[in-house]
């Protein structure tokens, strides 16, 4: 037996969580209420276990920076990096081609190095939580295609950065901030297009009322609704999801058949209005800017720092930052870097994600169904942390934070807005 949140708005049509509620008129709309009463709805076995997953995760992203740490440790200290790279000075003596060489080995060996632990994160406790939908040998291709990726496209990077390693040895790092923010633009911009179809379908929404209230939000806000694209995520996960993806030509809004599956369409309606704040607020572009100010500062600190380990090292067999086989000792700072500066990181991406979720309620007028979104979103992120908590590990509101958000904006521009109160009855 598992529970559903029935609403009065409720589909009985639709599997899922659903909602019942007994709409009463108040003396004057109580946010606080409100949201207590959202929040009281996951309770016990559901929120413990989605908070278990969650809190898990922050331990996930030590342990990540570790075992990359311990790899490209593996690779400097056992000397492989210095072979790979006299490898490829034998491949070819063009100086400009001996990077690219070196990172389709390095591509490969990390690779089968980190294969044991990506497993377990992303299939093994994936599995234990009831979030995935993937067999092992469904996960592996897909990951053996996510290696190719890796193989093809590293090279071309690491021929950008070497070079501007070599031509500009003391201001390196600054462009090398530009060769990296421009490959990120690149992967933006075909990401849609030519890398995610080869690991999921995506199709044209049906017609229907339900794409028919979507494209009226979207001409509402000035927003191209050619086309709304729907991928097949359940092959591999039961979460719900959405995205707006690419640039310029490519961009494009996608929801995934989890959404339309387990969801009703009021829920539906204001993950699309989210998902057109990233839109109209242009927050891809202003995220490739911000983190391209992160990756400065962390290259900044890497030309200062890497010189000085790879002298003491002579072991590792690297002769100076210019040298490819150098590579895992600025991706080994890099790792470390990324783990201090998760809280800025996280930062960045919840900003986003919250003026979205403000220009999704204006744009969809859907509160109750945003609240029940950021309840179905516990599954696996924490409902209720603490705000310390919020603002280290979350990249996105919490649950309480976003069902506080659809509420304040009930009473704000609903007249009469009247409380619900949710309820939990057992599914047959």
């Amino acid at each position: 037996m598992r529970d559903r949140l029935l609403t009065q708005q409720g589909d009985a049509q639709m599997p899922g969580l659903w909602i019942t509620t007994a709409a009463q008129a108040a003396g004057g709309f109580d946010v606080e209420a409100a949201t207590r009463a959202w929040l009281a709805v996951l309770d016990g076995p559901t929120r413990a276990k989605s908070d278990a997953y969650f809190e898990g995760g922050y331990w996930l992203i030590l342990w990540n920076a570790l075992v990359a740490i311990a790899v490209y440790l593996l690779l400097l200290a056992t000397g492989w990096s210095a072979r790979f790279r006299a490898l490829a000075e034998r491949v070819t003596r063009r100086a400009w081609l001996v990077p690219a060489v070196y990172a389709v080995l390095l591509s490969l060996a990390t690779s089968l190095l980190f294969l044991p632990w990506t497993a377990y994160v992303e299939f093994v406790r994936e599995g234990q939580y009831g979030l995935s939908n993937q067999t092992f040998g469904a996960w592996l291709r897909e990951w053996g295609i996510a290696t190719m990726l890796g193989v093809v496209f590293n090279p071309l990077l690491a021929m950008g950065f070497y070079a501007a390693i070599r031509r500009a040895p003391r201001s390196w790092w600054l462009w090398g901030t530009g060769v990296l923010a421009g490959f990120i633009a690149i992967a933006v911009a075909i990401g849609p297009v030519f890398i995610a179809p080869l690991f999921n379908t995506y199709s044209e929404m049906p017609a229907g009322s339900l794409r028919d209230r979507i494209v009226a939000v979207a001409r509402a806000n000035h927003i191209p609704a050619e086309h709304i694209y729907v991928s097949d995520a359940s092959r591999q996960s039961k979460r719900i999801s959405a995205n707006v993806s690419g640039l310029g030509p490519t961009i494009r809004i996608t929801l995934n058949d989890n959404l339309l599956k387990r969801t009703g369409p009021d829920e539906v309606e204001a993950v699309m209005g989210h998902e057109m704040g990233h839109y109209v607020l242009g927050h891809i572009w202003k995220s490739i800017a911000l983190f391209a100010l992160v990756i400065g500062l962390i290259l900044f600190a890497i030309s200062r720092i890497a010189p000085r380990l790879i002298a003491r090292h002579p072991r590792w067999g690297v002769r100076n930052v210019a040298d490819p086989a150098g590579a895992p000792v600025l991706l080994l700072l890099g790792s470390v870097a990324g783990l201090l500066l998760t809280p800025v990181q996280n930062t960045i991406v919840r900003v986003h994600e919250s003026e979205a979720d403000a220009f999704g309620l204006d744009a969809a007028r859907q509160p109750d169904g945003f609240a029940k979104t950021a309840l179905r979103l516990s599954e696996y992120r924490k409902l209720e942390p603490g705000p310390l908590e919020e603002a280290i590990f979350f990249d996105h509101p919490s649950g309480e934070t976003r069902i506080r958000m659809a509420m304040q904006w009930k009473k704000d521009n609903v007249p009469g807005a009247t409380m619900a109160k949710p309820e939990l009855v057992p599914a047959p």
